[in-house]
């Protein structure tokens, strides 16, 4: 068989030419592949001669078997031979296909872009400090105190601030039109929760009892009433009352009372060092993902639209299974949401892009650098993954093979440990 390949970036034309013998034996497997699946009256399953196979069903449906089994073969052949990766099914462009003659074959196929890798060791980004403040441990703790707190009627007076609860009267116009859903009575709105549409609660803030206010707000383009989306309104507000959070004191008894620890110190000392701990792993977290970032800047290639697409339609799939598991359907997500699915798709597009380049530039690094992944990799990948879902190993090989994963967990593998090159010789 002899191939040629013309590529122009990730586009590739591969014309094939398969010698006449390969041609003759596709059409002989072609004759016992229909004869072994029809029933032809006079003749056991799979013994009909040609002749009478071409009477009943024709010469073509014979030749565009035979044609599908040697191009196919051809096709496989052709990439193997040639080391490339495509990416979505060829189109045949042209072909030449007769029995006792040579096979022609011009087929077009989207191919795995090859990255030209730029400096991918030795980089430098710079790492976040992690620093947890006193405030941020006060404010955790303060999340105690809220467990127990007590709303109480504010001091006549009192001006609405952030925290406070405003019981309101609204009536919801745009256009001048009242819509439906837009009128409350006496409804308590905790301002700064951004419960409401946004721009709603902050111009609540400096009101008091009795306080009467025009708020105009804009429904965001997403929201999920169509009819409202993007539109301009004007809520005409009345504060019937203001109530305010009363906290517990937070003494050494409240929190031997409701908590694990003894001590108010005791309670701070875990918080804070919990929190910095969290802090650290989401620093080194952040710098690592840079330092892969910048590998993924430095190199230049360009990414097959349908690569793009098929991460998109992944990340859907998976995000219908994370609904379902909260016994939730996508259409039940579109209605509550405003979106559709165009919209959901494009959503997710960022992220399915970077992921696509990330993936394509830790594959070249793994290339470039001779990894190799073996048995000892693959058993703790999957006793990691056996650990994190309380399935035994045997229980997760066995949906592995049954799902056909086992390559997905393979890449995945090699991809880290492309990824720990980047970050280990990084300055």
């Amino acid at each position: 068989m002899n191939v040629t390949v013309e590529r122009v970036e990730n586009e590739a034309t591969l014309k094939i030419t398969a010698p006449a013998a390969d041609v003759n034996a596709g059409f002989k497997k072609a004759v016992q592949k229909i004869a072994n699946s029809v029933n032809i009256p006079g003749f056991r399953k799979g013994k009909a001669p040609r002749a009478i196979i071409e009477m009943h069903y024709g010469k073509e449906a014979v030749k565009q078997e035979a044609f599908e089994i040697v191009a196919n073969k051809a096709y496989s052949d052709a990439l193997e031979q040639e080391r490339l990766i495509p990416v979505e099914d060829p189109k045949v462009e042209a072909s030449t296909f007769e029995e006792g003659k040579d096979m022609e074959l011009t087929i077009k196929v989207t191919l795995k872009p090859e990255p030209e890798l730029g400096e991918y060791k030795g980089l430098h980004v710079d790492k976040e400090e992690a620093a947890v403040t006193d405030e941020q441990v006060e404010a955790q703790m303060n999340d105690l105190r809220n467990r127990n707190a007590k709303m109480v009627v504010a001091e006549e007076g009192h001006v609405i601030e952030k925290g406070d609860f405003a019981i309101i009267d609204f009536a919801g116009t745009v256009g001048g039109e009242p819509f439906s859903g837009g009128e409350g009575k006496g409804y308590p709105l905790e301002v700064g929760s951004n419960s409401f549409i946004p721009g709603f609660e902050d111009q609540l803030v400096g009101l008091s009892k009795g306080d009467s206010t025009d708020v105009e707000v804009t429904f965001p383009e997403e929201y999920f009433v169509k009819e409202l989306a993007g539109k301009e309104a004007v809520f005409k507000v009345n504060i019937q009352d203001v109530k305010i959070k009363e906290l517990p004191e937070l003494t050494d008894e409240y929190v031997a009372a409701n908590s694990d620890f003894k001590t108010v110190e005791e309670l701070r000392t875990n918080y804070k060092e919990r929190m910095q701990k969290a802090a650290e792993e989401n620093a080194k977290v952040a710098y690592e993902h840079a330092l892969i970032d910048m590998a993924v800047a430095n190199a230049k290639f360009t990414v097959p639209p349908i690569m793009i697409e098929d991460r998109i339609s992944q990340m859907v799939e998976e995000m219908k299974m994370s609904l379902e598991s909260r016994k939730m359907t996508m259409d039940m997500y579109m209605q509550y949401t405003g979106l559709d699915m165009d919209k959901i798709r494009e959503n997710q597009r960022p992220v399915a892009e970077e992921n696509v380049k990330t993936d394509l530039v830790l594959d070249a690094i793994a290339k470039a650098e001779n990894i190799q992944v073996d048995m000892a990799d693959v058993d703790a990948e999957i006793a990691a993954i056996s650990a994190q879902h309380g399935a035994s190993v045997d229980e997760v090989k066995k949906i592995i093979k049954s799902n056909g994963t086992m390559g997905l967990l393979l890449a995945n593998i090699l991809r880290r440990k492309a990824a720990r090159v980047v970050i280990d010789s990084a300055k």
